[in-house]
């Protein structure tokens, strides 16, 4: 039986955040779930495995299943779909950045050479399409139409965001509302399914559902948001891709719409002029007004908030080791440096 929101709050303020300690709380059912993406990479085209193999294997935070793996837990379900479930979510992410980076004309990430940098951009976004449906395949093997009706909105929902963000590119007047939505889109919207489908696994009331889905929601922008301050004040190796990279490829993140909107003349123009032309000739220039507008300390205070909202919707679950390790991703999520 849930408990009331309120009764046990989450907290995990002050508390050192140990991801490997997370990670090892759900160490056996990754491994699980690696097992299972790779046998599911398995294709005659040998291209297909090749290509597959190379992106998956760039390991990255793996994220997105670690949360369906530690939610479902935390709702108290004790059956084995969620491994199902944390490698479909993978496989969608997975091919969105393969589409992404081809969008985006991209040659690094996770410290690696992109896989369209490799084998060119017509290999990329076809692997990318073999995991989508490959992704649907194994959503007809969980035999639920719950799942698939929530994955199919999830993924439909992405791929609008990446129209949105591509509407948005080069074009200096989009608002702090339409970034957002563009995030939620785009990178909140899987982290929703993932923990919503969790709750559904385990059965809960459709207030647990709405609460656990909130929670990846919430998180899902926290983590998109710091993401974005990353890219101006990390470094490329911690990073694991060129720092700069929205600002080359025309983006206006938030920290350039706060920075427009509270920087001197010169500032505002300056990045109207980056993010309309794209390059990073302007780049230290354009980190300087970010500086000084307080544009990170902006973004990185909005994506708290998101974290903090994040913390309060697992407050309708029992207290367990499972519910803390949630509390403590949504801090390491703003705490990061990479």
């Amino acid at each position: 039986m849930a408990i009331q929101t309120g009764e046990a709050p989450v907290t995990g303020e002050g508390r050192s955040i140990d991801i490997e300690a997370i990670r090892e709380l759900a160490r056996e059912e990754m491994e699980a779930v690696n097992a299972l993406i790779l046998r599911s990479l398995r294709s005659d085209v040998a291209l297909i495995g090749q290509l597959g193999h190379y992106i998956i294997s760039a390991g990255g935070k793996r994220l997105r299943p670690l949360l369906v793996l530690l939610a479902a837990r935390a709702c108290g379900y004790r059956g084995s779909r969620h491994i199902d479930i944390a490698a479909i979510i993978e496989f969608i992410h997975t091919a969105t950045l393969l589409h992404d980076d081809v969008v985006d004309d991209s040659d690094m990430r996770r410290g690696r050479q992109t896989a369209n940098d490799i084998w060119g951009n017509e290999a990329a976004v076809l692997v990318g399409d073999f995991l989508y449906s490959r992704s649907f395949e194994m959503m007809v093997e969980v035999g639920s139409m719950r799942v698939m009706e929530i994955l199919s909105h999830a993924t439909n929902t992405i791929a609008e965001g990446e129209v949105l963000q591509l509407l948005n590119c080069n074009d200096p007047d989009t608002t702090e509302e339409r970034y957002m939505e563009v995030i939620y889109r785009k990178t909140a919207r899987l982290f929703e399914a993932g923990t919503l489908l969790a709750a559904v696994l385990a059965e809960r009331s459709a207030e647990e559902e709405q609460a656990m889905a909130d929670y990846g929601r919430y998180l899902g922008s926290a983590f998109q948001l710091i993401d974005d301050v990353l890219d101006y004040s990390a470094t490329s190796e911690a990073l694991g891709k060129n720092i700069g990279d929205d600002l080359a490829e025309g983006k206006p993140t938030l920290p350039l719409i706060h920075a427009m909107a509270h920087g001197t003349p010169q500032q505002r123009e300056l990045i109207r002029e980056a993010i309309r032309e794209g390059g990073l000739e302007q780049i230290d220039q354009v980190r300087e007004a970010i500086e000084t507008t307080g544009a990170i300390a902006y973004t990185a205070q909005l994506a708290r908030g998101e974290a903090e909202k994040a913390k309060q919707a697992l407050a309708r679950f029992e207290p367990s080791p499972w519910r803390q390790a949630l509390a403590d991703l949504a801090d390491f999520s703003v705490r990061r440096g990479y």
